[in-house]
């Protein structure tokens, strides 16, 4: 059989020549180093080089059918596959509407907000509606992030928000970064990586807004654009830097839908395996979605759909089979670039709530394992009335009865929850 870098190279094209962007692993670090030496060599590339999972990404064609599936099928290759685009989690959303029912929206009704007994109701609408009576933002207090900052506000966690980067603010403090897209600089150029950023860690000093987890260690992977969107190889690019730089939790407020990249789970279950928690947004597809984006659909991440301040889940929530957990998501105020701040909706709101969330369990006990973190966060969370778990999974994160079982770090790990 013809030696794989060959093969390669007879298929790879230069940038502009009207090829696909492909990614192709490799089974050892070895004929993946051969391989992006030819490439070099005759000026074909690779577009990116990750070394942690010895992935190369280029330019190839189909023109040669035979030539291309001989590559497809080679022993010495895991994968090829295209390079797709990843897009941000964020959507403008009215605050204060109020949703319907799972039942209710397939009628085309909708549902009144609901105040129960013994359950945590409705926040009142008028006024200065994003605060709470301890002085955070309404969501930030609905999954009980005040009452375990008694123990640890997630002191020197290491916390990375795969995003559009992060923008210089007077309410976050930035330990570090990488830009995986082709630049120097992780400042955001968007906006939605400082928000998501903000109800993470934001300091919450002199007076301004905290997140959920106020004393993490804040890393910016930037891995999306100005456009809020990203290659898949940047993703995984940013995920390798997170693993050689020993983050211990990661938030990806971005998803795929309508494909699945084996390349993006490979990477997410080697982190996994490090230790990491991955937490990621369901997506923006509403009750008809017919299912949850990637990464979040991956049994490796903690899956989250959004809820609203009526304790419901917003219609824009994609529903479907692998939800972990709900977290606040609709009319979320945050940082944003410029050192004010805005107020967002979408999935890309909630998942960072559990990204501190997970930040805060850890600092309490720093031996659990991901597995762990996510069957405590489960077992504690609130079940919304009129939900099904294909909406919201467990229910609404509360991380004050979380914490109170996070110093036990034993049990078997919780049934692998399959796409």
């Amino acid at each position: 059989m013809q030696n794989v870098e060959r093969l390669l190279v007879s298929c790879a094209r230069p940038s502009g020549s009207g090829a696909t962007r492909k990614m192709i692993g490799f089974k050892s670090r070895s004929s993946f180093k051969r391989c992006a030496r030819e490439l070099s060599k005759r000026g074909l590339g690779p577009v990116k080089l990750i070394r942690g999972g010895f992935i190369l990404c280029c330019n190839l064609s189909r023109s040669e059918a035979s030539r291309f599936n001989q590559l497809l099928h080679h022993p010495d290759i895991r994968f090829v596959e295209p390079d797709f685009k990843i897009r941000a989690h964020a959507r403008p959303a009215p605050f204060g509407k109020a949703e319907a029912s799972d039942a209710a929206i397939k009628r085309g009704k909708r549902t009144r907000p609901f105040l129960r007994r013994g359950r945590i109701g409705p926040l009142p609408l008028r006024g200065r509606a994003h605060e709470s009576a301890e002085g955070t933002t309404w969501n930030v207090s609905r999954v009980q992030a005040p009452k375990v900052w008694k123990r640890t506000k997630g002191d020197g966690v290491p916390v990375a928000i795969i995003d559009t980067g992060i923008a210089p603010h007077p309410d976050l403090h930035i330990a570090g970064g990488v830009n995986t897209i082709g630049g120097r600089s992780y400042t955001d150029d968007n906006g939605h990586g400082t928000h998501v950023a903000g109800i993470a860690a934001a300091l919450g000093t002199n007076g301004m807004i905290p997140g959920v987890a106020p004393k993490v260690k804040l890393f910016a992977v930037k891995a999306l654009d100005a456009a809020g969107e990203g290659y898949i190889s940047s993703i995984i690019d940013g995920i390798d830097w997170c693993i050689r730089n020993g983050m211990k939790v990661i938030n990806m407020s971005f998803g795929l839908s309508g494909a699945t990249s084996s390349a993006l789970r490979q990477s997410i279950q080697r982190a996994r395996r490090k230790g990491i928690v991955v937490i990621a947004s369901a997506g923006n597809g509403g009750i008809f979605s017919g299912g949850i984006d990637e990464p979040a659909s991956f049994p490796e991440t903690i899956a989250v759909a959004a809820s609203t301040i009526q304790n419901q889940i917003a219609s824009f929530s994609s529903r479907g089979k692998g939800i972990d957990v709900a977290a606040p998501g609709t009319a979320i105020k945050s940082t944003w670039p410029g050192g004010g701040y805005k107020t967002l909706s979408g999935t890309s709101m909630a998942s960072p709530h559990v990204a501190g969330g997970a930040a805060l369990l850890l600092a309490i006990n720093p031996k659990l394992r991901p597995y762990q973190i996510s069957r405590k966060l489960r077992n504690t969370a609130l079940k919304l009335s009129g939900f099904s778990s294909r909406s919201q999974g467990a229910g609404l994160i509360r991380l004050a009865r979380a914490a109170k079982v996070s110093r036990s770090g034993s049990g078997a790990a919780r049934r692998r929850r399959s796409k």
